[in-house]
């Protein structure tokens, strides 16, 4: 499966990103840079108070 991420926001939610990609690689997902490629899409942005 083919995964994409979109980080929005602050630094932390880039470090949140890199994160999550490694976990998603360790369940054997493909990461892709490219939006279209993927079957799945994760957006990260900030959390608004």
């Amino acid at each position: 499966m083919k995964v994409g991420f979109i980080s929005l926001g602050c630094s932390k939610n880039l470090i949140d990103t890199e994160v999550t990609i490694g976990l998603f690689k360790r369940a054997n997902y493909e990461i892709v840079n490219d939006e279209k490629k993927a079957e799945i899409l994760v957006i990260n942005t900030c959390r608004i108070y």
